[in-house]
């Protein structure tokens, strides 16, 4: 049986030059929440009004993590996410080709023979 080809070098490039344009990544949520602050007169908070604060929660090692994200990182985060799930289905759609190319490759199986009755 023959080996399916890699992707030959033009189809890496390409998906190298994607890549590049699709930079930063990231895996993981972005989620707004509202917390107390650590003022303790804060007029908002005293309210009942919070403040607004950013979390991306991802995993590392099967284990749940979350980190809070400065303000002004948050654009940037979003399109690193929104990247991400672009590699994601990427990823899947080279992986359904590698084996629709392995499959066009390999010699056609014998149709099966016909079982006999006992």
């Amino acid at each position: 049986m023959r080996k399916p080809q890699p992707l030959d070098s033009q189809d890496r490039r390409q998906f190298l030059a994607d890549l590049a344009r699709h930079w930063p990544l990231a895996k993981g949520c972005l989620s707004e929440v509202r917390k107390r602050c650590i003022r303790p007169r804060c007029p908002a908070c005293a309210r009942g009004e919070k403040h607004p604060a950013f979390l991306f929660s991802f995993r590392e090692q099967g284990r749940q993590r979350c980190l809070y994200v400065p303000r002004e990182l948050v654009p940037r985060l979003r399109q690193a996410i929104e990247n991400g799930r672009w590699l994601e289905a990427q990823l899947v759609r080279l992986g359904v080709e590698l084996i629709e190319a392995h499959r066009r490759q390999r010699p056609k199986a014998r149709p099966p023979r016909p079982r006999s009755l006992p």
